[in-house]
């Protein structure tokens, strides 16, 4: 059972799917909300839509992003951290701007008949031994009724009332700021640089993007006493966005969404409660600066979907389910930081303010805020060296194979063995018998030059469970079926 059909509900429904799970979506709404919120996502999130099949239709509506620029006041440039356009790593672009309510229409557009029931607001989530009972009423006809399921999934945004009745709450992480966010369509072709623009500036921190061919987004911090409100017409809004419009008449720029958001920093202090586990903004809020809320939790969604599957099919011990929240919740804090400390960059005042914009931003390295985040911690599924950093927690490149296909095509879901070298006839077996695939790196240049040496246990997810040099060793790690 999944509440909430936002992205993260979906993505977990439809990586369900593949790995043949029967699952239902309870969403409160009947159709998409139709206003733009989130805006991007990297190359990492847009491998997993490649593992929905809708790397190809995503990123015909999507817009390739540069990168990110700290600018000051006057918009001169204080540091730049660059994306790859043309795809990275994984295939994609390192960076891709779009619009929401089109990226829910293709998640849902994936589901298979019968996944989806909106207009079902969810009023109540109980658990024992047996399973869970979720308790639903119909919008439209007051029935209520209760559905019985193995597990839940609370996909159901920062208000979560799945958080709530698991009794977790959620740490603030001591960011709290007001600001005014603000879409606009127009034909003209603005001319900026095509990335990220952060205005460090006190006084009225700002962030410029392009999201399409004709859609822009600015974002305002608001200052004291001003609401969204104040700015619900181009005559208002449009000194705030003229340094980008420049000579553009303001009758060619159609305002289509204007509100205000207050950006928070919070992390839930447990994501699981026997059978119930909290994902996206449920489990966390990351201010938008990096761009990596909603992405987020479509890390969630992939880390947690493979491990429940193997649960339920009986290929995986139901201890491997604490494992979500090991991973994920280191990871998504380290995320929530970076997005911090861009926002510090952006607003703090005084002395601090000015050392971090001065000093700090422009020597952060380049890796600092690259599209490749953080190896996750250390689990039964993570297996580091103490004393030395390997592969182990990091993601498998979706390397391009000879033949023209990519790791995720062939490996399709299941666990991996990329070796530098053919194994013997009776390691070959063991890897077969255990239902993985082996990949030797003589099928694909980016392996090799990933992987010089040695071996590597991948699994479902993309993520180094072990790398070292003595395969047979490697091997015991992989699950029995």
């Amino acid at each position: 059972m999944i509440v909430g059909a936002g992205p993260t509900g979906l993505t977990a429904a439809a990586l369900l799917g593949r790995y043949g799970v029967e699952c239902l979506v309870l969403e409160r709404w009947e159709s998409v909300y139709p206003q733009p919120r989130a805006v991007h996502l990297d190359d990492e999130v847009h491998r997993i839509l490649g593992r929905l099949g809708l790397a190809g239709r995503f990123a015909a509506i999507s817009w390739p992003c540069h990168g990110l620029r700290l600018l000051d006041p006057d918009l001169r440039v204080l540091a730049e951290f660059r994306r790859a356009p043309d795809g990275g790593r994984h295939g994609h672009p390192q960076a891709s701007m779009f619009d929401q309510p089109e990226l829910e229409q293709l998640l849902r557009a994936g589901l298979g008949p019968g996944i989806l029931r909106g207009g079902t607001e969810v009023t109540g989530i109980s658990q024992d031994e047996a399973g869970a009972r979720v308790e639903v009423t119909d919008r439209a006809t007051g029935a209520r009724e209760t559905i019985h399921a193995d597990y839940v999934l609370g996909c159901d945004g920062a208000n979560s009332l799945t958080r709530t009745a698991i009794g977790a709450a959620t740490a603030d992480l001591k960011f709290d700021q007001r600001w005014l966010v603000v879409d606009v369509a127009t034909p003209a072709d603005l001319g900026e640089w095509e990335g990220v623009h952060q205005v460090c500036d006190p006084r009225r921190a700002a962030t410029y993007m392009r999201i399409g061919k004709t859609r822009y987004r600015w974002e305002f911090r608001l200052l004291p006493g001003e609401t969204g409100a104040g700015f619900d017409d181009m005559g208002r809004l449009h000194p705030l966005i003229a340094p980008w419009t420049k000579d553009v008449p303001a009758g060619d720029l159609e305002i289509v969404r204007v509100a205000e958001y207050t950006f928070r920093a919070r992390v839930a202090d447990r994501w699981r409660d026997r059978r119930v586990f909290l994902l996206g903004d449920a489990a966390h809020l990351t201010p938008p600066f990096i761009g990596q809320g909603m992405g987020a939790g479509l890390r969630d969604a992939l880390n947690l979907a493979w491990k429940l599957a193997g649960v339920l099919d009986g290929t995986l011990p139901e201890r491997t389910l604490d494992t979500y929240e090991t991973e994920r919740k280191p990871h998504a804090r380290a995320m929530i930081r970076r997005a911090m400390l861009i926002g510090k960059a952006m607003t703090e005042g005084g002395r601090v303010g000015d050392l971090i914009r001065r000093v700090v931003a422009p020597r952060l390295s380049g890796r600092a805020f690259a599209s490749e985040t953080p190896a996750l911690h250390r689990s039964d599924l993570v297996v580091r060296p103490r004393l030395r950093r390997n592969a182990a927690g990091r993601l498998c490149p979706n390397a391009l194979f000879d033949d023209g296909r990519r790791f995720d095509d062939v490996v399709d879901g299941r666990f991996a063995v990329v070796t530098a070298t053919v194994p013997a006839e009776p390691e070959r077996a063991a890897i077969r018998d255990r239902g993985a695939v082996l990949v030797t790196t003589r099928c694909s240049a980016e392996l090799r030059r990933w992987l010089r040496s040695g071996a590597a246990v991948v699994r479902p997810d993309g993520t180094v469970l072990c790398a070292g040099t003595s395969l047979s060793r490697l091997c015991r790690f992989l699950p029995r079926p």
